[in-house]
């Protein structure tokens, strides 16, 4: 059965796109056959993982309207590694969210099961920084969520505001969703407030929480259009990020 994760927070630069990208990656290095599904409307996924000599006429929103097979749209980036893209400009997703979304709340269940016929054993999904109906479609079809928070005081209500959108859609549709994991993202302990921060953070009970350093080499690697385990594999950030992986592997 296939395995749908998403990483989600409703704040902006906690860099989920990063992790999403590279998780991915590196599940996919465990034989894995992976797929990353990048549902946000500024298409940073799709700009950063396939190559820009790569055309490609569809993206998320035609699956989802049903105006192609979901194979069409789907494109090969890495051995074991695939992408449902969305356009960086001229994108119908939001049009489709707007207009068609409430209706069939449940598509990204039956994307789900049209990626596993084709044998996907794990979907990572990259959300915006938002709460739609978009959003919520994506995670009710999510087995899985995990949230990416900088460490500042701020990252606590953004925390407590996406556990009570959580409670929202169990209550409103039935659906548990696991959400047991917090990568502590983009962290310098140079800095007391992140040091302060950091220590309140991995005291949170009931939730298992990674913590990555700032690197320089992740903005770097995304310059030069490659995940952090190709541009720079010495990095510490690789080390946590196979942390993450194994577990998710379990």
């Amino acid at each position: 059965m296939i395995k749908s994760i998403s990483l989600h927070i409703l704040k902006g630069g906690t860099g989920k796109t990063t992790l999403s990208g590279n998780i991915a990656y590196c599940i996919s290095n465990h034989n894995k056959k992976t797929i990353l599904v990048d549902c946000d409307m500024q298409a940073n996924l799709s700009s950063w993982l396939i190559k820009s000599d790569v055309k490609y006429n569809y993206e998320l929103a035609d699956v989802l309207q049903g105006n192609i097979e979901v194979e069409e749209a789907i494109i090969k980036i890495r051995d074991n590694l695939y992408i449902i893209p969305t356009k960086e400009n001229g994108s119908n997703l939001r049009a489709y969210a707007e207009t068609k979304l409430t209706k069939e709340p449940y598509i990204f269940d039956d994307l789900n099961q049209e990626l596993e016929k084709l044998d996907f054993e794990y979907a990572i999904y990259d959300l915006a920084p938002s709460m739609t109906q978009l959003e919520r479609c994506i995670l009710l079809g999510c087995v899985e969520v995990i949230t990416p928070i900088t460490p500042e005081y701020f990252g606590f209500n953004g925390i407590e505001l996406f556990y009570n959108e959580l409670l929202q859609i169990k209550k409103g549709y039935r659906k548990e969703i696991k959400y047991d994991k917090i990568i502590l993202n983009i962290v310098n302990n140079s800095f007391e407030t992140h040091k302060y921060f950091s220590e309140l953070f991995l005291d949170i009970p009931n939730y298992k929480v990674y913590k990555i350093g700032q690197d320089r080499k992740l903005a770097d690697s995304q310059r030069n259009y490659q995940t952090i385990f190709e541009y720079y594999p010495k990095s510490n950030s690789v080390l946590e990020l196979e942390k993450i992986t194994e577990d998710l592997l379990k």
